[in-house]
């Protein structure tokens, strides 16, 4: 089985990573493809079971974790699981591809640990709290209360910032981009 490498990018809710995400799938040259995570929240908009997530009840995502189905999982908020199954992983990598991961910060770090040679873990640091706040309200897909509680977990997210092999600034995404695309092809070069 092709033995890829792992590229795991997190950041606090609103900071740009699934944008910066969605834009180096579409590099071939990457050879990338997306871990889908499962979680235990419910759809939000047109998100599609299997597209974007494994949609799974709380009780199943339980069920999994007792199983020791998963590479990394966490209760980010209460009764929200999320977790990458080792499946998926495999799944990637026997398409003979490299997973990029698009997950919150403690399961990035947790995949870093496990697979420190393998990984690569990026942070995408927004340009401050104040423009985050803008951006989540901007998605207009969550309750005030959800956006402070998004808010007041950002500020615990960014002290980790230092614990990631690098940090991608998105203040201007163009450049964000760039950076990023840059960094990614030089790990999965080396």
């Amino acid at each position: 089985m092709f033995n890829g490498k792992l590229i795991v990018f997190s950041a606090p809710s609103g900071s740009g990573k699934t944008t910066i995400v969605k834009h180096l799938l579409k590099q071939q040259e990457l050879n990338l493809a997306f871990s889908i995570s499962a979680t235990s929240r419910q759809k939000r908009g047109d998100e599609i079971d299997g597209k974007d997530y494994y949609f799974l009840s709380t009780d199943m995502f339980k069920k999994h974790i007792k199983e020791g189905d998963f590479l990394e999982w966490e209760e980010v908020y209460r009764d929200n699981f999320y977790g990458t199954l080792k499946a998926e992983v495999e799944r990637i990598w026997a398409m003979g591809k490299h997973v990029i991961f698009d997950i919150d910060v403690s399961g990035g770090l947790r995949i870093k640990k496990k697979f420190p040679e393998k990984t690569l873990a990026v942070f995408v640091k927004p340009p401050s709290i104040d423009e985050l706040k803008i951006r989540l309200k901007k998605r207009k897909t969550e309750s005030e209360d959800k956006i402070n509680m998004r808010i007041s977990k950002a500020s615990a997210e960014l002290a980790t910032a230092p614990l990631f092999d690098c940090i991608v600034e998105n203040e201007i995404l163009e450049k964000a981009k760039n950076k990023a695309y840059k960094i990614v092809l030089d790990f999965i070069e080396s």
